[in-house]
């Protein structure tokens, strides 16, 4: 009886602020509507003990919820996460977490060669077919870019690849290394179109095999490398390098080393760009309503987003210097869209590929990042880099090259 005067006294505040498409159902039977239009979203409460979550719903909290079995949610992934950050918004609780707790939280998440590798096989070695069931067909699973904004998926990646191929000017012959290369959409690409030696580094052994195996039926193996190695163990000089969707595993301490071991691996005259998710908080704190310690907990072990300021600081004093910077942050929001409306299309064969705890998780990680970045939550940036102190006739004229 207590428990429900608690979730009495709740809704009716929550209907004095927002009108929500959302419905309650309680383990006896009682139901309880926020809205008078039709619900979009469906919580069920199968015990007493789930209330709890939806007394203090943080977006950390009903995630977990959710995806431990506590609550029972239906609906679309981007309603759900839609009506969770408005419940989020009625606890006044601050939106982000302490800068004390975020330097805490890397403090107890030290970023150890061994720790990054197993965090890599947890979000990436799920299965080839999971990811399968989502991405586009050539499975790059990073920004896509939106020329015009009306491209399909498959369409829009690619012209992310020839985006950043075209920005870094490759050339004919150029030696290119891809540090993180998934699955290997941008080498095979580099290599096919644009005529580039290619080596792609992965630490996630279901990329790597599947990658090879790509590399193989478009008859690359003499441009194309396909390596399951650690970035910090590359020896060489490339002409190009591309961190595309990896540098967010660093960690923020670590990126002036990071960009130090890029510089040394950069030929003379050579271009890099990192293309990578970062904060739009400062403070460098967790995303919003305890969303980035869901992403720590369930889908990123060890990830770190650092603001764009401290991304080139930190590759000033790793040895670059920054020569163009680009904001992607609508296109990500739209892939994310994508992403998540092909997941719920493909719902039932991706059930058959993961648990049903591993479905819980990307269900609503997906959608939340798509509403993350159309929140300016996060952003995405491309950052092209030469090597600090070079002549400057080394640099473009313009940005219309990048453009033919």
């Amino acid at each position: 009886m207590f428990d429900q005067m608690k979730l009495s006294a709740w809704t009716s505040g929550i209907r004095s602020k927002f009108n929500l498409p959302l419905r309650v159902e309680l383990w006896n039977g009682a139901q309880v509507d926020l809205s008078p239009e039709q619900p979009r979203v469906k919580i069920r409460v199968p015990n007493p003990g789930g209330l709890r979550y939806l007394l203090a719903p943080s977006l950390g909290n009903l995630g977990e919820a959710y995806v431990e079995g506590a609550l029972e949610i239906e609906g679309r992934a981007a309603d759900m996460i839609q009506v969770g950050s408005a419940l989020a918004e009625t606890t006044g609780k601050p939106a982000r977490a302490s800068r004390v707790a975020s330097a805490a939280l890397r403090l107890v998440s030290p970023h150890t060669r061994e720790k990054d590798a197993e965090a890599i096989r947890y979000h990436y070695d799920v299965s080839n077919e999971f990811y399968s069931l989502f991405l586009d067909p050539a499975m790059v699973y990073s920004c896509a870019y939106f020329e015009n904004g009306d491209e399909d998926l498959a369409t829009a990646q690619q012209k992310k690849i020839d985006h950043i191929l075209t920005k870094i000017g490759v050339q004919p012959g150029q030696t290119l290394l891809d540090i993180g290369c998934g699955w290997g959409a941008l080498v095979i690409r580099a290599a096919s179109r644009f005529g580039a030696r290619c080596v792609g580094v992965t630490l996630s052994e279901r990329q790597h095999e599947l990658a090879r195996e790509r590399v193989a039926q478009a008859g690359l193996q003499d441009r194309v490398e396909i390596r399951l190695q650690d970035y910090r163990d590359v020896a060489g000089s490339f002409d190009r390098i591309t961190s595309v969707g990896m540098f967010e595993h660093v960690g923020v301490d670590n990126l002036p080393e990071y960009f130090r071991r890029i510089g040394k691996l950069l030929a003379p005259g050579g271009v890099v760009m990192n293309h990578g998710i970062t904060t739009t908080d400062v403070e460098q704190r967790n995303s919003p309503h305890g969303s980035g310690e869901f992403i720590d907990k369930y889908v990123f072990p060890h990830g770190e987003l650092a603001h764009l300021s401290t991304v080139i600081r930190t590759m000033q004093e790793g040895g670059l210097e920054v020569r163009d910077v680009e904001n992607l942050r609508r296109h990500y929001a739209r892939t994310c869209a994508l992403w998540t409306e092909n997941f719920e299309n493909n719902a039932d064969r991706i059930r058959a590929t993961c648990d049903p705890k591993t479905f819980r998780i990307w269900h609503v990680y997906l959608a939340g990042c798509a509403y993350g970045f159309a929140h300016d939550w996060i952003s995405l940036y491309q950052i092209v880099c030469g090597k600090a102190g070079e002549e400057p006739d080394l640099i473009p004229w313009s940005r219309r090259y990048m453009y033919r």
